[in-house]
């Protein structure tokens, strides 16, 4: 058997979360052992721990791949799935890669859509028959896939989006750092594009300035790069007269690059609030979400799936999805309450510490280890049956 776990998803510098996500799970595992999954405007070059490249639209490079690490000592496949990251119709090629692999696989689910097509719920059901263990990352993710693809819960593991391991500091210690007035802060971050909602944020900005003239609306990310090249800044330049229109001009600041990080880190130590207005209400996890309570944010969001389950019990605030008023409510609330905010970001805080990524990266050995031992045992088991017969014969 072999000795390693091997990683096959997008990877930086790929700017996507699940990139960053598999780096980070890579590093908190200790097995920096990747195969890239490259799409066509994929980065000239990789860091030394991506040993290969699957070129997403090539289907032979799913094999070929397949081919060579079932020749290498990999014990563990671990296999990112999101349908966009996969070549062929919803993504399908998955299914070919890992019906040629010889080796356990292990397949974290990033994305369970409520209403799937006839091919993701084929797709997704066969992925998890196929896989030696299959994870999600919330109790919502489990639930849906017993109700809606027949799939037992039991047999699925739930470990949470694993987040950094960030300081509880006073935000306005953090701002001058940034170049950010020490004035209630409140941030959005990750890859810009429509469907995140940040229009209602700014629509709420009128009212919650009128409530604190000084605070003010980030917007941290870079635009989607498949976005930026079909349509450029479009989306952007419409949200910024948006603010001009709407008088808040002065107080949307965007922050147009992928930031490192350490300097996300710094951002969210900064922040005072953190919103998540996104309008689809079937997302089962955000990363977005879960780093911010890592830093301790009082967070503030629409009732999306994942935002639900991570926010009850007092953890943040969720508000209507597309309500600016809701949002102007909840977000003047918090701006004009310092107690009420430390309170709700410390309850976010202390729940996150379990999802620092020292313990998920615990989880995630663990699961390997017993993948791996089951898997040794089922090849072992035929030699035993093979002397068994020769005694006898003896």
């Amino acid at each position: 058997m072999g000795s390693r776990n091997v990683f096959v998803a997008t990877y930086p510098p790929r700017r996507c979360g699940i990139a960053t996500f598999t780096h980070d799970l890579a590093a908190a595992t200790g097995d920096l052992q990747i195969v890239a999954l490259q799409p066509p405007d994929g980065p000239p070059a990789y860091p030394s721990e991506v040993r290969n490249v699957i070129r997403r639209d090539h289907r032979e490079d799913y094999l070929r791949v397949a081919m060579a690490l079932n020749r290498s000592d990999a014990r563990v496949v671990s296999v990112q799935h999101e349908y966009g990251i996969w070549g062929g119709d919803d993504g399908e090629a998955v299914l070919d890669f890992v019906g040629a692999l010889q080796i356990p696989v292990v397949t974290t689910l990033h994305t369970v859509p409520q209403t799937p097509t006839v091919g993701q719920r084929r797709i997704l059901t066969r992925l998890i028959e196929a896989s030696a263990a299959a994870v999600v990352m919330s109790r919502a993710a489990a639930e849906l896939l017993g109700r809606k693809y027949a799939v037992d819960p039991r047999a699925l593991e739930v470990v949470a989006h694993g987040v950094p391991d960030l300081p509880l500091v006073d935000p306005d210690l953090v701002k001058p750092r940034l170049g950010m007035a020490t004035a209630p802060m409140i941030l959005s971050f990750g890859l810009l594009g429509p469907g995140k909602g940040y229009e209602a944020v700014i629509e709420a900005m009128p009212a919650v300035v009128r409530a604190c003239p000084t605070a003010y609306y980030v917007i941290l990310g870079a635009t989607h790069p498949e976005l930026l090249r079909r349509e450029g800044e479009t989306y952007r330049t419409k949200l910024a007269r948006l603010a001009e229109d709407l008088g808040v001009a002065d107080h949307l600041i965007f922050v147009n690059r992928f930031v490192s990080r350490t300097e996300l880190g710094n951002w969210l130590t900064a922040a005072d609030i953190f919103v998540t207005p996104y309008p689809n209400l079937d997302q089962i996890v955000s990363g977005t979400l879960a780093y911010a309570m890592s830093a301790g944010k009082a967070c503030v969001s629409t009732p999306y799936v994942y935002a639900v389950e991570m926010l009850e019990a007092g953890r943040g605030r969720l508000v209507e999805s597309g309500s600016s008023e809701a949002l102007a409510d909840a977000l003047t609330e918090l701006v004009r309450d310092d107690d009420l905010r430390k309170l709700v970001g410390r309850k976010a805080y202390d729940f996150s510490r379990t999802m620092i990524w020292p313990a998920i990266g615990e989880k995630y050995r663990r699961i390997f280890d017993r993948v791996a031992g089951v898997d040794m045992i089922a090849r072992r088991r035929p030699e035993v049956e093979v002397s068994a017969v020769n005694a006898r014969a003896r």
